[in-house]
């Protein structure tokens, strides 16, 4: 058994180095993110390595020693935390099994190659600097959701953990060129693409500029060169300026498409010929156009956050596709697409979910990057702006984040889900509208007769609410539903700035 850990220590003093220093809010509903070395140390993360162990135990239940992949991505202190969390599970009795550098899907895929159950991936995706974190499951495909981060964070912080023999530590080499052997290990494509691909200098570099230019795409790299310090922008593809640097090189090069990955290769993000951005819903649309034509009776799954039109668009209306909107969050949308056995899961903020035969049912950035140069093929002399364009227009807007504080964030939902389930049950109206629908499975999103609709629910990984409306109709009721929604949130004391606002 460990030290109890801390929730608050002063850096450069003797109980911070004695002493595990986990703060509480780190754990999060699906995964685990804190700034290092202010609010984990070291110790804490061999403190959270340990109790990850001891849950292994618990969830894999067969009597044998578990085992775990481990991998990190770069950053200049991941690999030490990397180390951190390996002494903890080691302690708990764990046999790990490190295959060093990695993206997040590279460690999912490191769990089907060496056909082990659980993983433990060091990374910060698309944080700032400072921040570092660790995406954990025991499933394959699957990762924690709130159940396993409640049972592990009451394992951390009341460290109940027990110590066993048997704990082992193997490095496996190979694992990053098996995983891009198995993502080329197909036909090239058979049109003539060239594609910008921007890394932010994050992971991501070492991997997908390789897998698509062994699959026939002429690459051209933007910020592909590993710098943890992110001289550029962080690798974030919602970022406007990774966004906007990606559109520059497009437009420079006459690119036929642009693809950005974050720091954990889990997430890609699209620009067209036109450098025009497609954001990852909308992208989803035209995957899933091209899907519904090569599968019949397609089942999507999107997240709440994502357009209205995968309900009402014509073409997947005609091929038979079905969609369920479905929580926020890798850890939700993965699940939820493998449980009901969709072929693929779309997420707004740019993760991607393909079950077989497209992928294995984990969010990866370079797979999603194959998917829409796959679609490309089959457009046959359509651009990427020409899909873009065939799209039915609607009025949406960026994802917005209203400050509120982490412990009171879920509350303040609540009161929004009730204030909204009244309003429709009293048959009261939004912007002059009857409300047709409230979809409530992930904070509330209200739609009302001419689709129409808005989303308020609380962030999984800061301190704050998310807000994104959309109207197919007009730019005026898009502005009117966010104004009658910003009314409501505006009346909560606990509701503070937004981060932007249309």
């Amino acid at each position: 058994m460990l030290s109890n850990p801390q929730g608050d220590l002063q850096p450069n003093t003797e109980a911070f180095e004695n002493t595990p220093l986990v703060k509480p809010t780190g754990f999060r509903e699906y995964d685990a993110r804190w700034l290092f070395p202010d609010e984990i140390n070291l110790s804490g993360m061999q403190a959270l390595g340990f109790g990850l162990g001891n849950v292994l135990f618990d969830l894999l239940g067969d009597g044998e020693q578990p085992r775990i992949v481990v991998g990190h991505d770069f950053r200049s202190y991941s690999q030490s935390i990397k180390i951190a969390l390996t002494t903890g599970l080691m302690a708990a009795g764990v046999k790990v099994l490190d295959i060093g550098l990695a993206l997040s899907p590279t460690a999912y895929f490191g769990q089907f190659h060496l056909n082990t159950p659980a993983v433990a991936m060091v990374t910060a995706s698309h944080n700032e600097n400072g921040w570092t974190g660790v995406k954990m499951g025991a499933a394959r495909p699957l990762t924690f959701g709130p159940d396993e981060m409640s049972a592990l964070r009451d394992m951390v912080l009341e460290n109940k953990g027990v110590s066993r023999e048997g704990g082992a530590y193997e490095r496996v080499e190979g694992v990053a060129q098996a995983y891009k052997d198995d993502l080329t290990g197909r036909d090239n494509f058979k049109r003539k693409l060239k594609a910008v691909v921007a890394c932010g200098n994050g992971t991501a570099g070492a991997f997908a500029p390789d897998v698509l230019r062994a699959l026939g795409v002429e690459v051209v790299e933007l910020h592909c060169e590993l710098d943890h310090s992110f001289p550029h922008h962080n690798p974030n593809p919602e970022d406007m300026e990774m966004l906007h640097a990606m559109r520059d090189k497009v437009l420079e090069t006459g690119a036929d498409i642009g693809f950005a990955f974050d720091g954990d290769g889990d997430r890609c993000g699209v620009v067209d010929n036109e450098g025009e951005e497609i954001f990852a819903d909308k992208m989803g649309v035209l995957v899933g156009r091209d899907l519904a034509k090569q599968y019949d009776g397609a089942v999507f799954v999107a997240d709440v956050k994502s357009t209205g039109l995968f309900m009402t668009d014509p073409e997947l209306q005609a091929a038979g596709a079905t969609t369920q909107y479905w929580k926020t969050g890798h850890s939700y949308m993965k699940r939820h697409t493998h449980e009901i056995g969709a072929l693929a899961g779309f997420e707004k903020s740019g993760h991607y979910f393909f079950n077989a035969p497209i992928g294995r049912g984990y969010d990866d950035g370079i797979v999603t990057a194959i998917a829409i140069c796959d679609m490309l093929d089959r457009a046959e002399d359509k651009s990427m702006a020409d899909l873009r364009r065939s799209l039915p227009v609607t009025y949406g807007s960026p994802t917005m984040s209203p400050y509120c504080d982490d412990l009171k964030k879920y509350e303040v939902v609540d009161r929004a889900i009730a204030h909204f389930e009244k309003l429709a049950a009293d048959g009261g109206t939004l912007i002059g509208q009857n409300i047709r629908d409230l979809v409530t499975v992930n904070g509330v999103r209200i739609t009302v007769e001419d689709g129409t609709w808005g989303l308020v629910r609380a962030s999984s990984n800061k301190p704050g609410l998310v807000v994104v409306v959309e109207s197919p109709t007009s730019e005026d009721n898009m502005r009117a539903i966010f104004a009658e929604i910003d009314t409501l949130l505006s009346s909560y004391e606990e509701v503070g700035e937004y981060d932007q606002k249309i």
